[in-house]
């Protein structure tokens, strides 16, 4: 396994695959990995929905667009990943547990939560897939859909459980480095401030 470290820098976005499936043990383990993020009150709202046959992942890359990716001149990098790994949350879940006596409280409304943290906990979540598969020597990449209802329904998503988006994995095939990166990164003073901002 990689270093911790080494793993967060080697972490990007890929988009484009090759052919080469994902061994069965290695997804295992990332999956194993993202059970291990945190979850408020140790509500434990998030799911996966882990597709790997092909009609599915055509299914999904519909949905999210790989169409219009192609006329851009990009491969059909979604289709083509071996691995796709819907990411949900449930709000309710998290509702139901702090309903519990252990609680001591009844946040069922919105305002009763200053932060959403079936969102935040969602989050990691995704991250921790894509850093495993990093760890496993493989490639991820993070996308979404804006036809979120379809995917449910074509996957048989529960309706109090709502996807974040995909996680496509497998291994590497030459891709196109994302105009966004023309940005750079941040200096570390415009994002971290010690003590106070």
């Amino acid at each position: 396994m990689a270093d911790f470290y080494d793993t967060v820098r080697r972490r990007r976005m890929v988009r484009n695959y090759t052919e080469e499936p994902v061994d069965p043990e290695a997804l295992e383990r990332i999956l194993a990995a993202a059970r291990r993020a945190p979850s408020a009150g140790f509500s434990q709202g998030q799911a996966m929905v882990v597709v790997t046959g092909a009609n599915g992942r055509r299914q999904i890359a519909r949905l999210a667009g790989e169409d219009e990716y192609v006329a851009m001149g990009m491969e059909p990098w979604i289709s083509r990943a071996p691995v796709h790994v819907i990411v949900c949350v449930s709000r309710k879940i998290y509702f139901d547990r702090y309903s519990e006596p252990d609680k001591k409280g009844e946040p069922n409304r919105d305002e009763d939560w200053p932060v959403p943290y079936w969102w935040v906990d969602s989050g990691a979540t995704m991250m921790l897939v894509l850093l495993a598969a990093v760890a496993e020597g493989l490639a991820a990449g993070f996308l979404g859909s804006h036809r979120m209802p379809e995917l449910k329904h074509a996957f048989g998503i529960p309706d109090h459980m709502d996807p974040i988006g995909i996680v496509t994995i497998g291994h590497a095939a030459p891709d196109r480095r994302s105009r966004s990166l023309d940005r750079g990164w941040k200096s570390d003073d415009q994002v971290i401030h010690r003590e106070r901002w």
